[in-house]
């Protein structure tokens, strides 16, 4: 059996990556439930937010804080953008798992085309530094991102069910002839929406960015562990994304640091299977 510092270490960096799958998570989750489309291309245009993230700190020079704040706002355009596209050609929602897949496909080629497909890893020097609280590590841009995620997650759940506007994409997604007949309109939330969900995507690859090393094939590898996330967190979800995404990084964490590195993968899945045997109706 490990030491208990190596348990507690190995408990925090579960907590810190079950973050950053939340953070993933949260915008395929809410276009999966109100916009009933599969986005695919959410994982791609994560990474592509990641290699932007890396040109403009790493190779540009720019703070950390000022790329983000530049990246985010154009991928809400980016994803108000593609949902116009969706609503233009009325996509449905199996077609939507082919035609972002195609676009998955399409980034990751230009990503590998100008970046390569070395690694790539962001220096920060001293500020990806780490803090030490008695016996243990605490990396200050994993708790940064802990913080944003939380926050991120909390607004969403408020902005969902306190705000007309949330109020409105929830029942325009029970019923949208119903709610189109009360006014509301579901096109323009939907492109807000949309906007929103790629931006939580662009600012979950700014933080992987800042924390891992980079490489094109991680789009796919990432798929299956954030699918299981919203698949457990519940679709249109947010606080229960982050429940999701922290439960199965803590599995993680333990599971490598109690057997093997190599047994980690099972964790999200069997939770995952384990849940749609018991509660299928979650699907």
């Amino acid at each position: 059996m490990p030491s208990a510092t190596l348990l507690a270490q190995s408990l925090l960096s579960g907590i810190f990556i079950g973050g950053l799958y939340g953070l993933m998570g949260l915008g395929l989750s809410l276009f999966w439930r109100y916009l009933r489309l599969i986005n695919l291309a959410h994982f791609a245009l994560a990474f592509l937010a990641a290699y932007l993230t890396y040109q403009f700190v790493g190779v540009l020079g720019w703070h950390p804080v000022v790329a983000i704040i530049a990246i985010v706002p154009a991928f809400f355009v980016i994803g108000a953008a593609i949902q116009a596209l969706f609503l233009r050609f009325a996509i449905s929602e199996f077609a939507s798992l082919l035609v972002t897949f195609g676009m998955t496909v399409i980034v990751e080629s230009l990503i590998q085309w100008y970046w390569t497909a070395d690694f790539r890893r962001l220096e920060l020097g001293h500020d990806g530094g780490s803090l030490r609280v008695g016996p243990l590590f605490v990396p200050v841009t994993e708790a940064l991102l802990l913080v944003v995620t939380t926050v991120v997650c909390a607004a969403t759940w408020a902005w969902l069910h306190f705000t007309y506007a949330g109020k409105a994409l929830r029942a325009s997604a029970e019923d949208r002839d119903i709610a189109a007949a009360f006014g509301v309109d579901h096109r323009r939330l939907a492109l807000v929406l949309a906007g929103a969900c790629v931006a939580y995507a662009a600012l979950a690859g700014a933080f992987f960015a800042l924390i891992f090393t980079l490489t094109p094939a991680q789009i796919f590898a990432w798929m299956g562990v954030i699918f299981a996330v919203v698949i457990l967190g519940g679709l249109g979800n947010p606080l229960g994304v982050l429940a999701a995404g922290l439960a199965i990084g803590v599995s993680e964490a333990l599971t490598m640091a109690v057997t093997a590195p190599t047994w980690a993968p099972l964790v999200s899945f069997s939770l995952l299977i384990l849940v749609l045997v018991l509660r299928p109706s979650r699907l």
